[in-house]
This record gives C-alpha cells, sequence and structure tokens, in this order.
C-alpha cells in the first residue's frame, strides 16, 4: 500500500464514524441533492466519490451518499430536501446555488456546495467568502465572470460575428442577473444580444428561443450554466446546431453535448475538492469556519465535429490552447 493511501486509511479508521461503523452503527449518510438530472449532476457526483475515495472513506462501509436529481422541477426539490433532511443526512452536497439556498431555508444542516458566487457576502447563502459564518460552504466557480473569455474564444473563431443570443433559467432572479451581466460582458466587446431566459424545462420553448435568436441574426449562443440550462442541455446543444448557432458551454459536458466549445472550472475538480470540506464537517468542523474556495482547474474543449458541421474554421491557436479536442 502507497504511503499516502496508508496514512489515509489510518486517519478514517481512527474517525468515530468508522468506529461507529465496525461496531455496528450505520455509518455517515452524505446528502447530494442535485436540481438537473441525473446525468448533468453525474460529473459532479463522481468526483465528489473519487475525492472520498482518496480520503480512504468506503461507500457503504464508513460512509454512504443518497442521491436525488429534481430535474428542474422545483416542487419535486422541495420534497427531496424534506426527504433527505429526514433520513437523516449528515449533511449535504449540491451543486449550485439555487439548491444550497433552498437547502439553508429549510434546514440547518451543513451544506458544501459547488458553484457558489464569487461575491464577497451573499445575504442568503454566506457572510464573506474567507469567513461564510452560517451553515453553508463550498467552492464558487466565477461561471458568469467567464463570460467575457468565453466571448474572446467564440469570437476568434467567428471574426465576424455580430450578434451573439443569451440563454438562461428565468426562475431564480440571480439567473437573470447572470444573465444581464454576460450581455453586458459581450456588449462591451461591440457585440448586440439577444437575451431570453427559460421558464419550465420544455425543450419547445428552448426550440422556441433558439429559433428568435437565429431570426435576429445571432450566430453563436451563450448558455448559463443552471439548473434548467443542465437539464435542457442535450436538448440546447441539438436545437442551436439545427439552427446554424455555435454554442458556447462553461463546462466539459456541454462541448460532449454537442456544444461548439465550453470553457469553465473542472466541475469533477471541484467535487473532489469538495470532499475534504465533506470530512472536515464529519469531524467537527463548522462550515462557517471554512473559506469558500475559488476554482483551480480551468478546462477549454472544442467540439471538432460541430465546428466542421457549422462551417468553422478552428484558429490553430485557439486549437493549441484546448485541453481536449472532441473529433
Amino acid at each position: 500500500m502507497k504511503r499516502r493511501s496508508f496514512l489515509a486509511a489510518l486517519a478514517i479508521a481512527a474517525s468515530p464514524f468508522a468506529a461507529r461503523a465496525q461496531g455496528g452503527a450505520k455509518p455517515p449518510v452524505i446528502g447530494f441533492l442535485g436540481f438537473a438530472s441525473p446525468q448533468a449532476d453525474k460529473a459532479g457526483i463522481d468526483g465528489l466519490r473519487q475525492g472520498l475515495r482518496d480520503l480512504g472513506y468506503i461507500e457503504g462501509r464508513t460512509i454512504e451518499i443518497a442521491a436525488r436529481h429534481a430535474g428542474g422541477n422545483m416542487d419535486r426539490a422541495a420534497q427531496m430536501i424534506a426527504e433527505l433532511a429526514a433520513l437523516p443526512v449528515a449533511l449535504f452536497v449540491v451543486p449550485g446555488q439555487s439548491a444550497a439556498r433552498a437547502i439553508r431555508r429549510a434546514s440547518k444542516l451543513p451544506v458544501v456546495a459547488v458553484g457558489l458566487p464569487p461575491t464577497d457576502g451573499d445575504p442568503d447563502l454566506f457572510a464573506s467568502l474567507a469567513h461564510p459564518g452560517g451553515s453553508v460552504t463550498g467552492f464558487s466557480d466565477i461561471g458568469e465572470g467567464l463570460t467575457a473569455k468565453r466571448v474572446e474564444l467564440v469570437r476568434e473563431a467567428l471574426p465576424d460575428l455580430k450578434v451573439i443570443g443569451i440563454i438562461h433559467n428565468a426562475i431564480d432572479p440571480i439567473f437573470t442577473q447572470w444573465g444581464v451581466a454576460s450581455e453586458a460582458a459581450a456588449r462591451a466587446q461591440g457585440l448586440r444580444t439577444v437575451r431570453l431566459g427559460l421558464a419550465s424545462p420544455s425543450p419547445d420553448e428552448a426550440k422556441s428561443h433558439l429559433r428568435a435568436m437565429r431570426a435576429e441574426g445571432a450566430a453563436a449562443l451563450i448558455v448559463i450554466r443552471d439548473f434548467l440550462t443542465e437539464t435542457l442541455k442535450d436538448d440546447i446543444c441539438r436545437l442551436a446546431l439545427d439552427e446554424g448557432l455555435a454554442v458556447v458551454g462553461e463546462q466539459r459536458s456541454y462541448a460532449e453535448a454537442g456544444a461548439f466549445l465550453a470553457y469553465g472550472a473542472s466541475i469533477p475538480d471541484q467535487f473532489r475538492r469538495a470532499a475534504a470540506y465533506v470530512d472536515k464537517i464529519l469531524k467537527g468542523d463548522k462550515p462557517g469556519d471554512l473559506p469558500i474556495q475559488l476554482p483551480v482547474k480551468f478546462d477549454l474543449v472544442i467540439n471538432a465535429k460541430t465546428a466542421k458541421a457549422l462551417g468553422i474554421e478552428i484558429p490553430p491557436l485557439l486549437l493549441a490552447r484546448a485541453e481536449e479536442v472532441i473529433e
């Protein structure tokens, strides 16, 4: 056994949770709650499981994960929060701030969230990045803060781009704010924008919005990542290709689904790191004492097959900067 693995296993074996499991008591249960689909949450939960394994946890023996996915249905999400709290779970791990807000309103249980806002303080979630002070901690993906970079990337490939579409969740006000911020970032680069919000996880609504954007002359589309756009990710990428729109997403999964390119913080890496916060909280640390961390790994993924279908010639310098090119 490697020294690191041996030390991690020794630390877990010495924990009160391992002792309880060895003594016949049930291991602690982690509630993973995603507001999107199981497929959309897969990269996150896989990263969490990997991080827990790296720390020596054994799922089913020293820890349990109860995963739920609401599929964009907010009523179902509320029921799932109550269900998980009643198990009971020791803490929640969630992708996105909407889930973190909903849990914080319904429960005092600790929450480790990935996708928190990068602002230094949010009255609904935490006091500050350095000292959250409440029941929520985790990681910011600075998603909307990277819109300017995403616009720069797509403009490298489409130098004649004049109009760009922006699509976002219109149910949660925070994502409308992100849409407005993204619109400002695109306009600052001289582009005209067409911003439309989604009010339901309906592919028909998404199709209508994409057609409207194309009719306005848009040649590319910025997708603001949230539980609705994640649920509709495959539909958005497919329908956009049919309309001749080059989709720009935040995560690798968008490029895998057919987007032209994706640029953003690595979700698997952030959830892998979130496992360390799960470990600390299980051992007695308070989430309010654990600083909210910023991402350290970013991925640029280009879908060359989509580029070919759209007639886009990818600049060599852009290809050289990509972590991955999907052929």
